[in-house]
């Protein structure tokens, strides 16, 4: 996992949609019997609130 805290907000933004989109395929695969490893879907979920965390952190310090 890389550091969030270097990265802009366009690049985060974009993480968070490829997590968004990781998510739905592991779903698909998961219910298909596919994916073996079902933890992705939670670490992938943490990962979209680690970088929604930030962005929302500096929102606050902007306003501040």
């Amino acid at each position: 996992m890389e550091q969030v805290s270097t990265k802009n907000q366009a690049e985060l933004e974009k993480q968070i949609n490829e997590k968004r989109e990781a998510i739905r395929v592991l779903r698909f695969g998961i219910s298909g019997g596919k994916v073996k490893n079902t933890k992705e879907l939670g670490n992938a979920r943490k990962e979209i609130a680690r970088l929604k965390t930030e962005l929302r952190a500096r929102a606050i310090q902007t306003k501040a």
